[in-house]
């Protein structure tokens, strides 16, 4: 049964119309009823009709519109089938279901807004034979069905008895359902009239209903209508469950509230709510406030609804935080900027040795600060290897120019509510880490260092590079969303630099609202500068040695940089540091006195031996091998690259874990040199006769790009001609098949791992002389480099 088993859905609205209550005679079907051939079809989309019931039905479609009224005009008898899909808006003849009921229109009612209501009564089942006209509605030939009655048996009438029982229990279950319904059950005499009449009513999708008018069985049909039925009482027996225990739970809610209005006249009695108190406070705190005026009545509005809640209510601790977010956060409140230039250049030089760059900047952005007095703060991006300070480089910036420090750790996030905040109706909500950090520091406008925002993640968890977009441009950030906040923040005052290891990685259309500034590699001068001003000191503080006289010269920090550390950056050389001085501090507490100077010998016997040795660059001893400068994350590095000759059939191997590029290098390189094998003196029909082989050391160590071009070409050359390479050179440059030398990047990197290793001489393209007069010339002494456009240079100077 429906749980409304008197009312019915029309045919083309939504709403429910009432099913007209017939009596036994009315509900027969009307075995004397003389059909035509040929029938006007009526579709239903969401019922099916049933013999001897009676329904109301609102006509919307053209042609159905059409059919009823011709029916109407002549015999009144219409054929009426279910569609088989109710979305379907103008069927086709395949949309309808094969079997359906021939109906008499018994009244047709032309409403007032246009459109047409009939009240129809099912009389045959019928089958359709053929569609004999679409147009201007179906037409179709039909063949009646005669129902297989069944005969007055004991299991027949059992059948029949449940199923009145059975609806019976169902109406009574179903508070909303009508009386009327169970006493028109008792008063069906007809057996089928009464499995119709209840079918039709079914709360059961249109596929189930028209299953039972497709079966010809009585017995059968009353069957499966009786199955259905039990489901159905099933259903309403749980419904009647869950809604006593619902209103025992509305009941328990009550009492509880009662309980509580006592509590609360209680705590009056006894001095006043906490939470009111809290409330008075929060209103006290916000009249002092600073903010703009659509946070000012947001938080009116918050208050108020706060005060009308219960505090155990779930929502009250929501709206609270929400409030206290709203209090805590500095609007308006900003630091005084330090304009003093020579005093922030002092704290720059004092935190920081070298970087003379990203000082000169730092300037400039505080000049045109203090002539303008307010300006967007640019979003600045410091690039470069591990450990060259990056980080700390930003605390320095907000020391010198006055203002608050925050730093944002971005690496490995991958969910974009962490930059943008939760909705506050999720459970454990909070606002974004950007709001997060300006609520800890207690100032709109701190420097914040956004750290390795090369790292963060994206995949199918979310994307928060995307959600950084708006924080990083300066036109966009005075009005930044934040989700839990669900108000404007204005982040333009706030001084955003941003950290990476890879440009690379960083997503292009954040990069694009980044100002890149390069930090290169230290020189080994640079470093023992650093160590003598800043790890020193710093490493014998965190050892108790503070007060402690000991002196580490220069050379002795020279000697510990390049052959105990290999690094662009300075953090190895700190640890190295940090082994030297927890020597010093057992000598003290075992022998209560320590070396004041602290020699090459014992940096030996504290370290051990040397952990790199740059003799092994210095010379190229056989032909074939060629050394050359490669860019990697961590700075500059050297390579070598090795070509060997034996016998074979030309065929070229590859190995030492390169990369696409590296090997499209090599096959280039072999086929500038076999094309001008007699420009250098080798015979052309050795390319057929040899096996090729380049091999590039650490082959554990993944390699590409195309800066080894010159490199490979060299060794090949050197390879063929049995020539050997000038020792301590080496070269970086990318080839054409056309024999031209073309720059690369990171020249400043290679050229300071070349002098690291110990090499005096280096070749590279002429383009990159701009890159080697911007490195420091105290850095780079005693080295000479020779700029070439072509190969022929290059094996001019590279081979003895």
């Amino acid at each position: 049964m429906t749980k409304e088993p008197l009312f019915f859905r029309s045919e083309d609205e939504n709403d429910f119309m009432p099913i007209i209550p017939i009596n036994e005679t009315e509900g027969d079907a009307d075995k004397d009823l003389v059909v035509p051939d040929t029938l006007p079809i009526l579709p239903l989309r969401n019922t099916v009709l049933f013999p001897g019931v009676v329904l109301p039905i609102t006509v919307g479609r053209d042609k159905s519109i059409k059919a009823v009224n011709d029916a109407y005009k002549h015999d009144k008898l219409v054929g009426v089938l279910a569609q088989k899909d109710v979305n379907v808006e103008d069927p086709e003849p395949q949309d309808l279901c094969s079997i359906g009921t021939v109906a008499r229109i018994v009244k047709l009612i032309k409403m007032p807004d246009g459109g047409t209501t009939i009240i129809i009564q099912g009389k045959r089942r019928f089958e359709i034979g053929s569609i004999v006209s679409e147009d201007p509605y179906f037409r179709a030939s039909v063949r009646l069905l005669v129902d297989e009655e069944a005969e007055a048996g004991d299991d027949f009438n059992a059948y029949i008895s449940s199923i009145k029982d059975l609806a019976t229990q169902i109406i009574q279950l179903s508070p909303n359902l009508p009386t009327e319904a169970s006493i028109i059950l008792k008063n069906i005499e007809s057996p089928s009239f009464l499995i119709n009449f209840v079918s039709s009513n079914l709360n059961s999708d249109l596929k189930e209903k028209q299953g039972l008018l497709e079966i010809q069985d009585v017995p059968k049909r009353a069957e499966k209508l009786m199955h259905i039925l039990q489901r159905e009482l099933q259903f309403a027996e749980l419904k009647d469950k869950v809604t006593n225990k619902t209103r025992t739970e509305i009941d328990k809610q009550q009492r509880d509230y009662f309980l509580q209005q006592q509590l609360k006249s209680i705590k009056e009695e006894l001095g006043g709510d906490t939470n009111e108190r809290e409330i008075a406070e929060m209103k006290k705190k916000a009249e002092t406030k600073k903010w703009p005026e659509a946070a000012k009545n947001m938080f009116k509005n918050g208050v108020e609804k706060l005060e009308r809640m219960h505090p155990s209510t779930p929502d009250y601790s929501v709206v609270y935080n929400h409030l206290d977010l709203m209090l805590d956060l500095p609007w308006e409140d900003y630091t005084a900027d330090n304009y003093d230039l020579k005093n922030a250049k002092k704290v720059l030089d004092t935190d920081h040795y070298g970087m003379e760059k990203i000082k000169s900047r730092i300037i400039e952005y505080l000049a045109v600060l203090k002539l303008k007095g307010d300006m967007k703060s640019p979003i600045l991006c410091f690039i470069g290897p591990p450990g060259i300070g990056k980080t700390s480089l930003g605390r320095s910036i907000a020391h010198a120019i006055g203002r608050k420090y925050v730093r944002l750790s971005l690496g490995g996030l991958h969910d974009e509510s962490e930059i943008r905040g939760h909705r506050k109706t999720y459970i454990g909500a909070m606002p974004g880490r950007i709001l997060q950090n300006i609520r800890k520091c207690k100032s709109s406008n701190p420097v914040m260092i956004l750290d390795e925002i090369d790292k963060i993640g994206n995949d199918f968890r979310g994307d928060p590079s995307s959600a950084l977009l708006e924080v990083l441009d300066p036109e966009q950030n005075n009005s930044f969303y934040d989700n839990y906040l669900e108000l404007e923040y204005d982040l333009s005052k706030v001084l955003f630099i941003a950290t990476a290891n890879n440009l690379q990685n960083i997503q292009p259309a954040l990069r694009d609202r980044l100002e890149i500034i390069d930090l290169s590699g230290y020189a080994v001068e640079e470093k023992v500068e650093i160590a003598k001003r800043h790890l020193v000191p710093k490493q014998k503080e965190a050892h108790g040695l503070g007060k402690v006289n000991i002196k580490i010269s220069d050379k002795v920090l020279e000697k510990l940089i390049e052959q105990h550390t290999r690094e662009s950056g300075v953090r190895e050389l700190d640890r190295q540091l940090a082994s030297v001085m927890r020597y010093q501090a057992k000598e003290l507490a075992m022998k209560n006195k320590v070396k004041p100077v602290i020699t090459a010998a014992d940096v030996d016997k504290i370290l051990g031996q040397a952990r790199y040795n740059n003799e092994i660059y210095k010379t190229a001893n056989m032909p074939g091998v060629a050394v050359g400068l490669a860019w990697t994350y961590v700075g500059g590095d050297i390579l070598f690259i090795e070509t060997i000759l034996g016998d074979g059939k030309g065929d070229l191997k590859l190995t030492g874990n390169l990369g696409n590029v590296m090997k499209e290098s090599a096959s280039t390189a072999l086929s500038y040199l076999q094309a001008n094998a007699r420009k250098y003196g080798i015979d052309p029909e050795l390319f057929a006769k040899k096996s090729i082989h380049i091999h590039v050391p650490e082959g554990a160590v993944p390699k590409d790009g195309p800066s080894a071009g010159i490199t490979m070409l060299s060794s090949l050359t050197s390879a063929f001609t049995g020539r050997k390479l000038k020792p301590y050179l080496a070269m970086t440059g990318e080839i054409t098949l056309r024999g031209q030398v073309l720059p690369v990047g990171g020249i400043k990197e290679k050229v300071l791992a070349a002098k690291r290793a110990g090499l005096k001489e280096i070749i590279l393209c002429w383009q990159n002389e701009k890159d080697v007069s911007e490195i420091d010339s105290n850095f780079i002494k005693g080295m000479q480099f020779h700029y070439v456009k072509t190969m022929q240079q290059v094996i001019d100077l590279a081979l003895v």
